[in-house]
């Protein structure tokens, strides 16, 4: 029996899960401040959080045009584009389309990893991402959507899929031969400096005195939280899994809003209570050790 990689189990978990715990929060900047703005801020602050991590270790190779493509591509389709579509996707969607489209991240991040790194993928992890899709789906169609969905919204959703898919994998690319850290410091000074010009469009005509001294406190938590903590984690724990079994991790990020919600006072129905139970089986099946078959 192959050792349990529980290490990276749980780096995974605690990426994805602290990413789904700040999703409330992110609506509450949004409120304070402009969409772009904020985004060049977060970018901005953790740059400077992370500037011991961009001295490249000693044992690791030079950047070679190979890698610095694949950071590029890792922040543009995993930062920049999967935040624009994501954002104008939900504004002309319902929460239930959207839900359902995003649960497709995990059957998205296989079908990548399947294409572009030839991992095979086996039974036990092809029903575990069922699973974890279709219990997030089961929450999702729960839900009620008021808003009409837009052929446009929808569209613009699916591409917020696969561009979470991509971050995926050519991260997994990176982990071969870079530092996690360096990794999640790089790609932050690509999402900053593909942000800025409408960063600072937006800031010209914005009133830094507007916001309130808590505001500002949690674009300082949501800076370190979401550029620094969690693509560190997701980096540290996608060196040790192939990209199709990671992807499977992303269930935790609407199971730990649902948890968050509770803990604010929110009810969860049996349904919803069902629909997490099988995403958390999808998990199991997915990464439950596999008997040896050797004597």
């Amino acid at each position: 029996m192959h050792p349990v990689p529980w290490r990276a189990y749980a780096l995974l978990t605690a990426s994805t899960s602290l990413v789904g715990s700040y999703v409330g929060l992110s609506k509450l900047l949004v409120a304070a401040f402009p969409v772009f703005l904020l985004a060049g801020m977060r970018f901005g602050l953790a740059a400077v959080l992370m500037l011991p991590w961009l001295k490249k270790p000693v044992h690791e190779a030079p950047l070679d045009a190979r890698s610095r493509g694949l950071l590029f591509l890792e922040s543009f389709l995993g930062n920049f584009l999967f935040s624009i579509c994501m954002l104008f996707g939900l504004r002309q969607s319902s929460a239930v389309v959207a839900g359902v489209i995003m649960a497709g991240i995990p059957a998205a991040v296989a079908l990548l990893s399947w294409a572009f790194l030839r991992e095979q993928l086996s039974r036990r992890v092809l029903a575990g991402i069922a699973c974890a899709v279709g219990g997030i789906a089961l929450v999702a169609t729960g839900r009620h959507g008021g808003a009409e969905t837009t052929p446009l919204g929808a569209l613009l959703l699916l591409a917020a899929v696969f561009c979470e898919g991509c971050y995926v994998v050519i991260g997994k690319k990176l982990t071969a031969g870079l530092a996690p850290k360096r990794i999640s410091a790089l790609i932050n000074l690509w999402g900053l400096v593909l942000v800025a010009p409408l960063a600072i469009w937006q800031g010209l005509s914005f009133d830094f005195g507007a916001p309130r001294p808590l505001d500002w406190g949690l674009l300082a938590y949501y800076a370190a939280t979401a550029s620094v903590f969690t693509v560190w984690l997701w980096m540290a724990g996608l060196q040790g899994l192939p990209a199709a079994k990671a992807g499977v991790f992303m269930v935790f990020l609407p199971i730990s809003t649902a948890l968050v919600g509770l803990l604010l006072g929110e009810s969860m129905s049996a349904a919803q209570a069902l629909a997490y139970g099988l995403a958390l089986l999808g998990v199991l099946l997915a990464t439950w050790p596999a008997k040896s078959t050797s004597r």
